[in-house]
């Protein structure tokens, strides 16, 4: 441990920057001193704000996930916190109880990236950290205090929390008759999806739980997953498929037939099943939901949690019954203002348990806008971003590099996060560098779902060359 350099000196030599959704960084880079430092910028950037005498730590199901929080827990108590520590929780459940009682808490997680990273995120004891938070973490002057890493017992008190929030929610045995199956992977909230659906009245089938690790994607569903989707469903003759992203924020939910579903059209069901008025959601979300005509505005924000966060904030003052939810599905409320997974596929059943359809039927009644998404892994992030700069200021230059005549002229460009582009007969094409990992995401849209996968299949391969 240095002697000499401040916090802002250790998270600035460490390489680690904050995404769209924490901290993120190579697991070598999250070193004992880095996730201290990071640790003491956030308890020091509370001060003056809220009186912090405790702290609320939980992790994930990675491999470097509990050394890290040793080091959370070791400096916080250095720092005169008691530390409450939950073991592998979802972050959602961790949030939840942190705001519940007022207090600020640590997540260790990398969520959906590639194995040989790691992130932390970080909660006020009112909620997500901003991003005005998210400079005074980095830029804190104090040293590091000497300290011992090191893990307190573990607590079931926010994941019994978390589940009593659903089983008091929803009517209890309204699964009942229905077979869901629950993709656990890694999911650090398996058990307790497990737990909420069966108590809920549903015959619950395990599908495909490891100990090992899997960075699972809900926005880019891997082919073998797809393909599991269709023989589990089939085989199991189930009414639904569950599963989420490795720290249970992030949903993946499939229909009767084994069919994933796009997030954000989940979001739209499980808003129009809460009797929400008024949403913020990312620019990247499917136009169908404005097209709904369901509810009484529509707020587009950039993408990440904090800026829908900030969207739902300012549509208080015109609006009663507000919501968020992101593109791939996490759905934020105003007493849980970060995402969850659980809440939308809970609604999701809901909604076709009283409308007494499959999920597919609710899904076929919304208006015909598909979206599909993908990404190019490690890619040279400056030249993307080049890229993206040249096709914004001018985006004859996109339609020409990336041979899209055949979508008519360029009707609209925002680039309000990444660039998006709407072609005159009704395509969308959306690309943006990801916050989190060196990725290109693309997001496309188009009136059939072939028509959507194939533009973006289309603009990923031109874009190989650009980044």
């Amino acid at each position: 441990m240095s002697d000499s350099k401040t916090v802002a000196e250790i998270i600035n030599d460490s390489g680690i920057a904050f995404g769209t959704s924490g901290a993120r960084g190579l697991v070598e880079q999250l070193t004992d001193e880095a996730c201290a430092a990071f640790t003491v910028g956030f308890i020091e950037s509370l001060k003056g704000k809220f009186d912090t005498q405790r702290v609320a730590l939980a992790i994930d199901r990675r491999p470097s996930s509990p050394r890290m929080a040793a080091a959370c827990a070791g400096v916080a108590e250095a720092l005169g916190l008691q530390v409450e520590y939950f073991g592998v929780l979802p972050t959602p459940a961790l949030a939840l109880y942190a705001m519940g009682q007022g207090i600020p808490a640590i997540m260790i997680t990398g969520s959906h990236i590639p194995f040989d990273r790691n992130g932390i995120k970080f909660y006020r004891p009112d909620g997500e950290i901003t991003k005005a938070d998210e400079q005074a973490i980095v830029n804190i002057s104090s040293k590091l205090p000497s300290f011992i890493a090191g893990l307190p017992s573990e607590s079931k008190a926010a994941e019994q929390h978390y589940i009593k929030r659903y089983l008091d929610y929803f009517p209890a045995d309204f699964l009942s008759g229905k077979r869901i199956g629950l993709y656990e992977h890694s999911a650090a909230g398996r058990d307790i999806n497990a737990h909420v659906l069966k108590q809920l009245g549903a015959d619950v089938v395990s599908l495909g739980r490891t100990e090992s690790f899997v960075p699972i994607d809900t926005e880019a569903v891997s082919l073998e997953d797809q393909e599991r989707g269709r023989v589990w469903s089939e085989k199991h003759q189930l009414d639904a498929i569950f599963s989420t992203d490795g720290d249970g924020d992030r949903p993946l939910v499939a229909d009767e037939n084994g069919e994933w579903l796009r997030g954000d059209l989940l979001g739209l069901i499980c808003a129009q099943e809460l009797g929400i008025e008024a949403l913020a959601i990312p620019v990247s979300c499917n136009s169908a939901i404005e097209l709904s005509g369901y509810f009484k505005e529509v707020a587009r924000t950039r993408i990440g949690s904090p800026y829908v966060i900030e969207g739902m904030q300012a549509l208080e003052s015109r609006c009663s019954r507000i919501a968020g939810f992101e593109a791939n599905g996490g759905f934020l409320t105003d007493d849980l203002p970060t995402r969850d997974a659980l809440l939308p596929v809970l609604a999701l059943l809901a909604a076709a348990a009283r409308k007494q359809v499959t999920v597919s039927n609710l899904f076929s009644s919304l208006p015909e806008r598909y979206t599909y998404s993908d990404r190019i892994q490690s890619i040279d992030m400056v030249k993307a971003s080049n890229a993206i700069d040249r096709w914004t200021a001018q985006s004859q230059l996109l339609v020409e590099e990336l041979q899209l005549g055949e979508l008519g002229s360029v009707k609209h460009v925002n680039s309000t996060d990444g660039l998006r582009v709407i072609f005159a007969l009704g395509d969308i094409v959306h690309i943006r560098p990801s916050g989190n990992a060196p990725e290109l995401r693309c997001y496309t849209e188009s009136s059939a779902i072939q028509n959507a996968i194939d533009l973006n299949r289309k603009c990923l391969a031109k874009m190989q060359c650009f980044c």
